[in-house]
C-alpha cells in the first residue's frame, strides 16, 4: 500500500522549475539540468491532473528539459562570434522574467492589502474658498495690446462672420407663420357689414394685408353665404361682384 503524498500546486511549468531551483539552492544562471530534469519528471509522474490543457503545458516543458539535457551531452555549438552557446540560455531568460513578474505580483498584492486598511477623509473646503476668484490684473491682461492690434482682431472676427453667411440662402426672405382663422374673419366681416350694408367684393379684398388674409376672407364670405347672412350678385360677366347684407333686408 502506497503512502499518499500531497503535492504543491503550481501555476505552471515555470513556477515549478523556479520552485525546484530555489529548493535545491542552485544558481539560476548555472542550472544542473540533469538533477532538475529528474525532479521535474518525478513531479509530472505524481500529478493527478485530468485537464489536458494544463498537462500539455507541463509536458511541453518536460520535452524542452529533455532536449536541453541531450544537447548538454553533445559538443557545444559555436555562434558567429566564436563563442560557445549554452543550451540553457533561453530557459534561464524565461525563468528570470517569470521570477520578476511573480515578485511584482506579490508587491502589488501587499499594496492592495495596505490600501484597504487606510481611511480617507472627504474634502471639506469652505464655500468662500471654493468661490474665491483672484482679481483680474488689467495691466497684465492688456500687456502688448494696442489699438492697431484690437482693430486687426475686430476685422478678423468680422471677416469670419461674413464667411459664415451662405451667399445663396442669405437672399431668401424670412417665412413667418400668420395665424388667421375663418372665425376671426367672419367676426371681421360682421363688423364690416354693419357699417357697409352694400359693398364691392374687390374693395374688400384689396383691404387685406396678406395673401393668407385674402384667402381666409374669401372662405369666410363663402361660409356667410351658406349661412344666409349675405347676398352676392353680379350684373354682367366681367362686372364687379357686389355683396349685400341680408340682415339689413330682414330688418
Amino acid at each position: 500500500m502506497g503512502i499518499p503524498v500531497k503535492l504543491e500546486v503550481f501555476e505552471g511549468p515555470l513556477d515549478l522549475l523556479l520552485h525546484l531551483i530555489e529548493k535545491n539552492k542552485v544558481d539560476i544562471y548555472d542550472i544542473p539540468i540533469v538533477e532538475i530534469t529528474n525532479q521535474y519528471m518525478e513531479y509530472i509522474q505524481a500529478m493527478e491532473q485530468s485537464d489536458l490543457n494544463i498537462m500539455s503545458e507541463f509536458l511541453l516543458m518536460a520535452a524542452t528539459l529533455l532536449d536541453i539535457k541531450c544537447r548538454m551531452l553533445l559538443p557545444a555549438e559555436v555562434n558567429e562570434d566564436g563563442e560557445e552557446e549554452d543550451p540553457r540560455a533561453e530557459l534561464v531568460e524565461q525563468l528570470l522574467q517569470y521570477k520578476m513578474y511573480k515578485y511584482m505580483s506579490y508587491e502589488l498584492k501587499d499594496r492592495q492589502m495596505d490600501g484597504a486598511l487606510r481611511m480617507y477623509k472627504e474634502p471639506t473646503i469652505p464655500d468662500e474658498v471654493k468661490e474665491y476668484e483672484p482679481p483680474v490684473d488689467l495691466d497684465a491682461l492688456l500687456d502688448g495690446i494696442t489699438l492697431s492690434k484690437l482693430n486687426d482682431i475686430f476685422k478678423e472676427i468680422m471677416k469670419r462672420q461674413h464667411d459664415k453667411i451662405d451667399p445663396v440662402r442669405s437672399t431668401f426672405g424670412k417665412i413667418e407663420k400668420e395665424e388667421v382663422t375663418v372665425e376671426d374673419k367672419m367676426e371681421y366681416l360682421n363688423t364690416y357689414i354693419s357699417k357697409h350694408k352694400k359693398f364691392s367684393f374687390r374693395d374688400l379684398l384689396t383691404k387685406q394685408k396678406s395673401k393668407t388674409q385674402l384667402v381666409v376672407t374669401f372662405l369666410a364670405i363663402l361660409e356667410m353665404m351658406k349661412m344666409g347672412k349675405i347676398w352676392v350678385e353680379q350684373e354682367n360677366t366681367f362686372d364687379d361682384i357686389v355683396i349685400t347684407s341680408k340682415v339689413a333686408d330682414e330688418v
